[in-house]
């Protein structure tokens, strides 16, 4: 893909698994044991693993677990409006 055009949903979501899937890797957690700490269903997991499908429930559920929960908090945040002139500032 090229680098300058933006990403679709489907380019998101295999950024979010194989990120979550490096993270769970590297907390040294196997497959089932995130599922036991998180709630979320082995079946879930191994589906999101393997294809970005997940709810949006078990993925705020898994994140928690992961020490990553607090990312989500940047999703759709407002943006600041930047002035358009220095008198804008004054």
């Amino acid at each position: 893909m090229l680098s300058f055009l933006p990403k679709n949903p489907k380019d998101i979501r295999e950024e979010l698994r194989a990120k979550f899937k490096a993270r769970r890797k590297s907390l040294k957690y196997t497959q089932d044991e995130l599922a036991t700490r998180s709630g979320v269903s082995l079946g879930s997991l191994k589906r999101f693993e393997s294809s970005g499908q997940i709810s949006l429930e078990s993925l705020l559920k898994l994140a928690f677990v992961l020490e990553c929960l607090g990312d989500f908090e940047e999703v759709c945040k407002p943006k600041e409006v930047m002035p358009e002139s220095i008198e804008d500032l004054l």
